[in-house]
């Protein structure tokens, strides 16, 4: 899944896929959710700063603008520096 968005118009049968992927969506977020319930509940978790999914500390990074990132976050970003208006607790 990659967050885009579907093209506009079509047929019926577009429409018939598109309820199918909608389906396949909202049970994606709600198993990604219920992982994410389940990580919050361990003493040693935190959220990422970007995505703001929980992970264990010791799979994040913490960056010198004052917060954590996730392994794919931190990917994304590379080097870029960010500007962050509250700064996570540094554990």
């Amino acid at each position: 899944m990659t967050g885009a968005l579907p093209l506009l118009g079509g047929g019926a049968e577009k429409s018939h896929n598109g309820q199918f992927e909608f389906e396949q969506m909202i049970e994606s977020l709600h198993e990604l959710f219920e992982h994410d319930r389940q990580v919050a509940s361990q003493s040693d978790a935190t959220r990422c700063g970007i995505c703001y999914l929980h992970f264990p500390v010791a799979e994040l990074h913490y960056r010198e603008e004052g917060l954590y990132l996730c392994p794919q976050c931190e990917r994304t970003l590379g080097n870029q520096k960010l500007t962050v208006v509250r700064k996570q607790q540094k554990l």
